[in-house]
């Protein structure tokens, strides 16, 4: 019993670790490029200045609480449901830069 519980313990911790490592990039692509990436269902398009300048205007916090709460057709947390408030802020930033 307690090789099990070592081994999933260490399978969970496995996990953590990997989203954590996971760069910006790879949780952009895992997590908001199927709607960003093209700008569907109204989404700010990835790297589309005029997408992102009346959404940038109402401020980071605003965009944040958006992006964990939801905000019109994106559901709470998007599909990013391991982010926390920092890595949704970084992923804002990724997607309004322009490209």
């Amino acid at each position: 019993m307690k090789k099990y519980l070592f081994a999933v313990l260490l399978a969970v911790g496995s996990l953590v670790a990997n989203a954590a490592e996971m760069s910006v990039a790879d949780r952009y692509k895992k997590s908001c490029y199927a709607c960003h990436g093209f700008g569907a269902n109204g989404a700010p398009k990835t790297g589309s200045a005029e997408d992102w300048a009346p959404r940038l205007e109402k401020g980071m916090d605003t965009l944040v609480k958006h992006a964990a709460e939801g905000f019109g057709t994106m559901p709470p947390k998007g599909l990013c449901f391991d982010c926390s408030n920092e890595d949704f802020k970084a992923l804002i930033e990724f997607m309004a830069e322009a490209k």
